[in-house]
């Protein structure tokens, strides 16, 4: 089922979220853990984003050099597969530009027709130190709305050099990012809008916002997307602090601002106990506060705050 219908057919807001695959030589067991926590609140959906690895120089004992693969997850396809066996739930697999050729992308979308997983998040992805290396563009698309063209043309059933691909009966329906705080590359709030247009007259069905821990600046950015013809939901998506190293990590990571009034209480917090405390309670406000003014559900990112994430769902769901 499309997630789209989901959205229009759900008579209660929906509730959704993120989770990120364990590193290498990790167990699965720590993502289906997060899925037990938070199961019982009824997700609509599930996301499992997609990273590709980064690298790191080793001095060897002769004192050569050796690239390290240091971050290099196991396969996005695999956990959508064990969470849609395992609970039923629909998983969302993110794909992304940025570290995997075109070549790669069509296996997946391969891999994932194959499976019955139909529904995708399409991202850029993050830059990462190297990523010049993976910039040429007869391998690489640059763009969201490159490997959105390529996702378009495998549901016509035409893969890369035009060859036909057989038994596409259902094809992708995919959302796409959006950033309430302008994506940190985009000249103006307006050239993004723009091309967030773009993406959704390409096809996009759904839009989820990046973090964010101000509602106004998500009201205003509907708002002006409204204003510019876009009319498809568009999912907050939030985060609830929990340690205090967030007060700056958050924002340089994410380009999200925090609030003068959530930041002054992290900083008195004197442990990380009291920060999640902060959190859940900052999040519970804006997601009632988001839920009350329409919006169509809320999408939560659950890295390292799930515990946090379920609190916030038994006082919203």
């Amino acid at each position: 089922m499309r997630i789209i219908d989901i959205i229009n057919d759900s008579k209660n807001p929906v509730f959704s979220f993120e989770i990120l695959p364990p590193l290498k030589g990790n167990s699965i067991s720590k993502v289906f853990g997060i899925i037990d926590k938070l199961k019982k609140f009824d997700p609509k959906f599930v996301n499992i984003t997609s990273h590709h690895s980064e690298y790191v120089y080793k001095e060897q004992p002769d004192g050569s050099l050796r690239r390290v693969s240091v971050l290099k997850r196991p396969g996005t396809v695999a956990i959508a597969a064990a969470i849609q066996n395992k609970y039923g739930l629909i998983p969302v697999p993110h794909i992304i530009c940025k570290g995997f050729t075109k070549e790669e992308t069509e296996y997946a979308l391969l891999d994932l027709n194959f499976l019955g997983i139909n529904n995708l998040l399409v991202l850029r992805g993050d830059e990462k130190a190297g990523d010049s290396a993976h910039s040429d563009p007869a391998q690489y698309h640059a763009h969201a709305t490159d490997l959105q063209d390529q996702i378009n043309k495998f549901n016509q059933g035409v893969g890369l050099d035009d060859i036909k691909i057989q038994g596409i009966d259902t094809p992708f329906s995919y959302g796409m990012a959006c950033y309430p705080e302008k994506h940190e590359e985009a000249p103006n709030m307006e050239s993004d809008i723009y091309y967030l247009k773009k993406k959704v007259e390409n096809g996009a069905d759904y839009l989820v916002t990046q973090m964010f821990f101000d509602n106004e600046k998500y009201f205003s950015f509907v708002e002006r997307c409204r204003e510019a013809g876009i009319t498809v939901p568009i999912f907050p998506g939030l985060k609830p602090v929990a340690r205090k190293a967030h007060l700056s990590m958050l924002p340089k990571v994410f380009r999200a601002d925090i609030p003068e009034e959530l930041a002054s209480r992290i900083r008195e917090s004197k442990t990380d106990d009291e920060v999640r405390e902060a959190g859940v309670e900052w999040t519970t406000k804006q997601s009632i506060e988001l839920l009350e003014k329409g919006a169509p559900g809320i999408h939560f990112y659950t890295m390292s705050v799930a515990d946090s994430v379920q609190k916030i769902a038994e006082k919203i769901f």
